[in-house]
């Protein structure tokens, strides 16, 4: 039998190789993807007095009309827990180049929020935009630190909304009803207007009582 001819050996360019290499980059390579946040949430009905567990996150949205920030510091009792951006800017007044004063508030509210929050304290946060980016800032801060985190929409009369703010009103109005504001990160949804606005009297962070 005639011997087999010799195996032919290829060489092939380091160019040329295709297989995997712990050089060659990756096709899911990327930056990390942020903590899913989301949860259940649950839609509360509005009484003349709610409660919160201590050390927990509430962020107060509307339109600017809602006149969210007053409407904090009217119904918060624990002292120092309402964090507003405005107040953040009349600190800075003076002190900041005018320029630089929207960033460095904006970094010192969250700094701000954070520390409360890493101390065990309740914080209030009443922004001043329907922009779901506005409150992401805090539900993760709020979420990294392991703290409940509420959302209350307070409502102005329509006729005083900006019509240019209306199409977010109406979804957020729409979202939180159907407890889908559970996607950015709340626990619970609670919305005031009309007659319930002015029927909440306080807002307050304590335990609940034990059952008889």
């Amino acid at each position: 039998m005639a011997d087999s001819p010799p195996a032919r050996s290829v060489k092939i360019g380091a160019d040329e190789r295709t297989g995997w290499s712990s050089e060659r980059p990756r096709r899911d390579a990327g930056p990390p993807r942020p903590p899913d946040v989301s949860v259940r949430c649950r839609v509360l009905a509005p009484t003349d007095r709610m409660r919160y567990s201590p050390g927990s996150l509430v962020v107060v949205v509307g339109a600017p009309a809602s006149e969210a920030a007053a409407f904090a510091e009217r119904v918060i009792q624990e002292r120092g827990a309402v964090l507003s951006l405005a107040r953040v800017r009349e600190l800075l007044a003076g002190r900041v180049a005018e320029a630089d004063i929207e960033a460095r508030a904006h970094e010192l509210l969250a700094a701000a929020v954070r520390k409360r929050l890493q101390a065990g304290q309740s914080v209030v946060v009443p922004v001043e935009t329907l922009d779901a980016a506005e409150r992401e800032t805090f539900v993760r801060l709020a979420h990294g630190l392991q703290r409940p985190r509420h959302v209350i929409l307070v409502e102005a009369a329509r006729d005083a909304v900006a019509d240019e703010d209306r199409p977010a009103l109406d979804e957020l109005r729409r979202a939180l009803d159907a407890g889908e504001l559970g996607q950015e990160g709340f626990q619970t949804a609670l919305r005031l207007s009309g007659p319930a606005l002015a029927e909440l009297k306080r807002v307050v962070f304590a335990r609940r009582p034990p059952e008889d």
